[in-house]
């Protein structure tokens, strides 16, 4: 079933630009692509390691403001900038992480928010350098390989060339004995620790990396929207994401990437026609929890096994 939904969806991103109709499709299905990477880099901490965080938005914003900063007042290239925001935000990622796994649960979750608000909050006050609730503008998009991204098709190959292969990485990482280790401290955190595994280090790997990703996603959003401002760093960007990872299905693969779709599709279509489009997203939530817990991966799978189940038992009855 899984394997014959990555096909189709595969399949359907490569031809998208054939049959979207319109810039305006293109440029929404690069949305979808930056959301669904940032989905991807959370899911690492709430799916696989099993720790909420509320302050995700802040390497998107970090990562993003970095790159932006550096090519409008040092007179940075994309490439230079890029590895600077990715290493900067990944350091920053290191220094949260040995604040925030100092605890789990709630107060793991409370302490992502107050760090994501402490950036946010110097995003917005420090005018001098971020720009204030007026952000950085006046920002251009790279060309890799001699490619115009100014283009929505150029750009939309690009982000989706960038979304496969970190989901590639991601797929092997959680796959391996590593990652086997970090889904073990989830469900078994004593059990671990007994058996000689160093539980912390584990998960702050995990923070690093997920941070790291995050980066990743921020340089994909401000390349596409050539500006950056305190809302990208909102607690209700992260919230957003952390309703994508839930929705899809936390700890798959493919959650994340179902729940982008999901989201980034009903805030556009609806923020069209409806002016609280917001409370939507609410609904939306709670028919995921209450209807299809687990998310839409977990519902896809059960429906697939109730088909399975019907035509066995169809075949049986047939003479």
């Amino acid at each position: 079933m899984k394997r014959g939904l990555i096909v189709v969806l595969a399949l359907l991103a490569l031809s998208l630009p054939q049959w979207a109709g319109g810039i305006y499709y293109i440029n929404l299905a690069s949305q979808v692509l930056i959301a669904a990477l940032f989905a991807l880099s959370l899911n690492l901490l709430v799916g696989y390691a099993g720790l909420t965080s509320l302050g995700h938005a802040g390497y998107l914003g970090m990562s993003a403001y970095l790159s932006g900063w550096l090519m409008l007042n040092l007179g940075w290239g994309h490439g230079a900038s890029a590895v600077a925001a990715l290493l900067g935000t990944t350091v920053m990622a290191a220094v949260f992480g040995l604040v925030a796994l100092r605890a789990t649960g709630i107060s793991f979750l409370m302490i992502t928010l107050a760090l994501g608000q402490i950036l946010w909050g110097v995003a917005y006050r420090w005018v001098g350098v971020t720009g204030g609730d007026n952000g950085l503008s006046g920002l251009t998009r790279p060309s890799p390989f001699g490619m115009d991204l100014g283009k929505a098709d150029n750009f939309y190959y690009f982000a989706l060339a960038v979304l496969l292969l970190v989901w590639a990485c991601i797929a092997v990482w959680v796959g391996s004995p590593f990652g086997a280790s970090i889904r073990a401290t989830k469900d078994q955190p004593r059990r671990m620790s007994a058996l000689g595994f160093n539980v912390w280090l584990i998960r702050w790997i995990a923070f690093v990396v997920s941070g790291f990703f995050g980066a990743v996603a921020g340089l994909l959003y401000v390349y596409y929207h050539q500006f950056i401002s305190p809302h990208s760093l909102a607690l209700s960007n992260s919230a957003e994401m952390l309703l994508m990872v839930i929705a899809g299905g936390p700890g798959t693969l493919l959650g994340p990437l179902l729940g982008a779709t999901a989201v980034v599709l009903l805030k556009n279509i609806a923020s069209a026609y409806i002016d609280h489009w917001i409370m939507l997203l609410g609904f939306f939530y709670l028919f995921i929890v209450m209807f299809v817990p687990g998310g839409i991966v977990a519902g896809l799978d059960r429906l697939s096994k109730r088909l399975r189940s019907r035509q066995v038992a169809s075949n049986k009855v047939q003479p």
